[in-house]
């Protein structure tokens, strides 16, 4: 039986990974450590199909080591032995160990001074956060890096070359692959690479070819082998981020019945990460401080729905849609960081004042770091009235509370209060 596409495309070097370019590409950390060949273990964590195999594949490749991979989960402490002897008779093995995060004690106290000897170089993949979920005492040998989803340009770029590729790809099929019907694969599969190849393979070889012998790959074709349907047919692709920005928007209104509609549409589309991403963006920016508990339900709405996943993942997404609609809004966090940001990016950041200054270490005080600084705590208002912003710039006001909500009308409150200590003071 054949292999599946997603596995016969995987990346021979560390040139053919796709994505992820904030750890391969030219100058950057894993990049680097192939070039020099100075390999340290590694912890790779994000999405399914998001290239953590890959990248793996593409090291050993690139630097000609053994590569072998095992499941932290289903193989055994003798499975690690047999690795650790290859390694101790032909030198580096690079072990690629899937589900790192379920590395039981006996395991990992096998493994543990192979990979501080650099016999085993471990690249551990996981789905699970590792700073939660992995033992520190792996965790502290290793290097961790976020591996993200890929967007649609990463993925349209394999689809291309797995049409095109003889030899591992399906470039002995005589393909046609409609512009919308790549624009859908390239999006419903949500950035999970491996879906989107195995899904391309399913349409070439299911479906019949014309009177040319050429296989059309048509968006119904694409919309049958993904189980999602798109959103429009339109060849402009301006749909899904139309409906994502009239979700975002209904609900900055507080129009229930138009949000729910939206939802609906992506709903449809099976688009559970634009959904839940968009979701708590508006729980931050557009209900903010008027009603934090509204963006924490958010989050654990979004939480629930990615455990459940669709059907029923539209009942947490539902609820949560109409509490942020009829939630007061504020959006005075999101001005305050963004007029402190411009001023960043613009040059204005001025000296910090030497009593803020950090004063940790011998010498400090000579240098009058720390010096004169006043603890708040020691004060029954637990409030000092001292320098904080940098020199040149003690007028600046990024927060402009807003009074649309119970709690940041007692913010605003609180904020009116030191304000007016401020000026009494002065």
């Amino acid at each position: 039986m054949q292999q599946p596409l997603a596995f016969r495309m995987r990346p021979r070097n560390i040139e053919e990974v796709f994505g992820q370019q904030h750890l391969v590409g030219e100058g950057k950390i894993i990049r680097r450590m192939v070039d020099a060949k100075m390999l340290s273990s590694m912890i790779l964590y994000g999405p399914p199909g998001t290239g953590k195999t890959s990248i793996a594949s593409a090291i050993a490749g690139s630097t000609r080591y053994a590569f072998r991979m095992l499941n932290a989960a289903t193989d055994t402490k003798k499975d690690l032995q047999i690795v650790a002897e290859e390694a101790k008779m032909s030198g580096t093995v690079i072990l690629l160990l899937d589900e790192v995060h379920r590395l039981d004690k006996t395991k990992q106290d096998f493994l543990l001074p192979f990979l501080e000897n650099g016999k085993i170089i471990m690249i551990g993949a996981t789905t699970e956060n590792p700073y939660i979920s992995i033992n520190p005492a792996i965790r502290s040998r290793c290097q961790i890096f976020e591996v993200k989803s890929l967007n649609e340009t990463d993925i349209q770029a394999a689809i291309k070359q797995a049409l095109s590729d003889e030899e591992r790809g399906l470039g002995l099929y005589q393909t046609r692959l409609t512009d919308d019907a790549l624009l859908h694969l390239s999006r419903a599969t949500n950035g999970d690479l491996r879906s989107a190849l195995n899904a391309l393979e399913l349409a070439v070889k299911s479906t019949q070819p014309d009177e040319d012998g050429t296989i059309q790959l048509t968006l119904a074709v694409i919309e049958e082998c993904v189980q999602r349907k798109a959103l429009t047919h339109d060849k402009k692709g301006d749909a899904h981020y139309d409906v994502i920005s009239a979700l975002q928007k209904s609900i900055r209104g507080s129009d229930v019945d138009a949000a729910m509609h939206y939802l609906a549409r992506l709903v449809e589309a099976g688009d559970l990460v634009s959904i839940c991403r968009r979701l708590m963006v508006i729980g931050y920016e557009d209900i903010g401080l008027a009603n934090p508990a509204a963006a924490a339900r958010t989050v654990t709405a979004v939480q629930a729905a990615e455990k459940l996943g669709f059907p029923e993942a539209r009942i947490p997404l539902a609820q949560a849609v109409v509490d942020l609609c009829l939630s007061p809004k504020s959006n005075s966090a999101y001005l305050a960081i963004d007029g402190a940001l411009a001023d960043i990016r613009n040059g204005l950041v001025g000296e910090i004042p030497a009593h803020l200054k950090d004063s940790h270490y011998k010498g400090a005080a000579d240098l009058g770091r720390g010096v004169g600084y006043q603890y708040p705590h020691d004060t029954p208002d637990a409030w000092v009235d001292q320098q904080y912003l940098p020199t040149g710039m003690t007028n600046k006001h990024y927060y402009q509370p807003k009074m649309t909500g119970k709690y940041e009308q007692a913010l605003a409150h609180r904020y009116q209060h030191l304000e007016k200590n401020k000026k009494n003071r002065s």
